[in-house]
């Protein structure tokens, strides 16, 4: 019985420096905000910048899986190219060292657990705060206590276990296997964090059997455990691509290639390589009497080492990547870049919902051209291609409303700042209101059909004008509109435009209500002519309020 108590208490220690880890990381992405996103997107100008930007970010948010589906998502989103995400990933696995350091300088040696308390005493009151970078800061120390909590119940219940006798047991039935003995290692690494998803994880287990001086299980094991880790942390990025575009694909292809050939090529020199870095720590370092140095510094010297032999290879590796995933050609109704997969950083998520809202508006855009093309359709066989047309963006746009809707509603689940929570939001508005302009494209289509089989009178040359010129206005608004969904520097002048627009379209459609009210009494047309004008003239001038409201949702108004 008391052998299950532990187990599970193992089990719950290891969930509890999970969640300590990604409380801690969501704290700072949340602090950063829109600065992680600028950095990721930016300093990524050539291979060199993208490996310092990887080492920057991960050591910062303390977990190269995050930084890694980042990358994927970037990539995804078109903001970032094969070669940049190469260089970031690249730096990531060195970034990621640095966690392993942290526990070797304090995690064994000072009770953390016991700082706890008081740590959770300073976070409490900035969890409560209103203002969200306070908030995120509070999350940081909460993630922080939890993680080294988490760390301190893990060698306990170990203790408990006598883990070090049983992997004592094991290794001394492995004695003669040699090098086998570091591949079974190598093995095991890969296949625990693939399940953990969570390579700090993995880390901090190697470190704590590493400390417990178990018999046979020395730095060559150790390091080997930590090699299979750096195989094993590429499934996440893996799993957040199988739904994303090829390039995203590609990109989580080429970490785990990056991965796969660093460790074959250390495991050439492996024994050398193991003497370099205990002959570094001892007499570079000075530090020959902590082991746990010996561990973390191979774990950073593998990831270097890999990186230095491979930056100048990157265009090489991308071209290999590309000829084994090929780009397939992208269908319309397919969403360009949002998948269900890359939620795993949910406050960065919406760099793709934002790149989709941008295309949902560019497909609108569109119809206005189809709508102008059926309204001067002379052959009924043009006219239903054109209108075809419109109900198949129609329906994309009902699609991409349902898709993006969820996808928010999915990030929103996650732990967000305040002003990244009222960004969905407004996006989620400004989706409802997209939809509704396909709506109205649709209802402009609609009009037109049922006018050519309902009322064979031709409109007047005056009535076309009218209709002209009130989808050119649409058109303008609509433009503007785009202006300002893909402009990142939002400004008071940009509504100004569009509210200007806006006025024209009312005023027109006033204008030409009263003109056709007057024309049906005249008798210069029939009044189910007049009517299907009206309601043309009526939808365009609907149509513009949804242009408004997306432009106001957009600048937050």
């Amino acid at each position: 019985m008391d052998t299950i108590i532990s187990l599970i208490s193992l089990i719950g220690s290891l969930g509890l420096f999970l969640f300590g880890m990604k409380t801690m990381s969501e704290g700072l992405e949340k602090f950063a905000g829109d600065g992680l996103r600028n950095i990721l997107a930016a300093m990524t100008g050539n291979r060199f910048k993208g490996v310092l930007t990887g080492i920057a970010v991960t050591a910062l948010i303390q977990s190269s899986s995050a930084t890694t589906v980042m990358v994927v998502s970037f990539v995804n989103a078109g903001l970032m190219t094969l070669v940049q995400a190469i260089g970031v990933i690249m730096g990531a696995n060195i970034g990621t060292t640095v966690t392993a350091w942290i526990i070797s300088a304090i995690g064994f040696k000072v009770n953390m657990a016991a700082l706890s308390l008081p740590l959770f005493a300073i976070g409490i009151p900035l969890v409560f705060s209103k203002k969200s970078k306070r908030k995120s800061i509070g999350e940081f120390v909460f993630g922080f206590s939890f993680l080294f909590m988490g760390l301190n119940y893990l060698q306990i219940s170990a203790t408990q276990l006598n883990i070090g006798v049983v992997v004592a047991n094991l290794l001394a039935s492995l004695a003669d296997g040699g090098f086998f003995t570091i591949l079974l290692f190598v093995i095991v690494g890969a296949l625990v964090t693939m399940i953990v998803q969570a390579s700090a994880a993995t880390m901090a287990i190697t470190l704590m059997l590493f400390d417990m001086h178990i018999p046979g299980f020395g730095l060559e094991q150790a390091a080997a455990l930590a090699m299979g880790q750096n195989i094993g942390t590429t499934i996440t990025a893996f799993i957040a691509s199988m739904t994303a575009n090829t390039q995203a694909k590609r990109a989580a292809l080429a970490h785990m290639f990056f991965n796969v050939f660093g460790v074959v090529v250390v495991l050439i020199i492996y024994y050398p390589f193991c003497n370099a870095v205990t002959w570094f720590v001892t007499n570079i370092m000075h530090a020959g009497d902590n082991d746990l140095f010996k561990l973390s510094a191979f774990h950073t010297a593998f990831n270097l080492f890999n990186t230095i032999l491979l930056i100048g290879f990157v265009n090489y590796i991308e071209k290999l990547i590309c000829k084994i995933l090929p780009q397939k050609e992208q269908e319309e109704k397919r969403l360009r870049f949002i998948s269900g997969g890359l939620l795993s950083t949910a406050e960065l998520s919406i760099v793709q919902a934002r790149k989709e809202i941008s295309v949902m508006a560019e497909r609108c855009h569109k119809m206005i051209d189809m709508v102008h093309n059926a309204l001067f359709a002379e052959k009924d066989a043009d006219f239903e291609k054109e209108f075809k047309r419109i109900e198949h963006y129609e329906q994309i746009t009902d699609n991409m409303e349902v898709e993006i809707a969820d996808y928010l509603r999915k990030v929103s689940e996650g732990r967000l700042s305040s002003d990244t929570k009222n960004s969905i939001t407004y996006m989620l508005r400004e989706v409802d209101e997209l939809e509704s302009i396909g709506d109205a494209m649709y209802h402009l289509g609609r009009t037109l059909s049922r006018k050519r089989k309902n009322a064979p009178e031709p409109f007047t040359k005056e009535q076309v004008d009218n209709m002209t010129e009130m989808l050119q206005l649409t058109d303008e608004a609509l433009r503007e509109m785009r202006n300002v969904l893909s402009d990142k520097e939002h400004s008071k002048t940009e509504l100004k435009k569009s509210y200007d627009i806006e006025d024209k379209i009312n005023e027109f459609r006033s204008d030409c209500r009263n003109d056709n009210l007057e024309a049906v009494n005249m008798g210069k047309y029939s009044y189910r002519l007049g009517s299907f004008y009206n309601d043309f003239i009526a939808e365009c001038e609907g149509l513009g309020d949804h242009v408004i409201n997306v432009v106001q949702a957009e600048l937050g108004e």
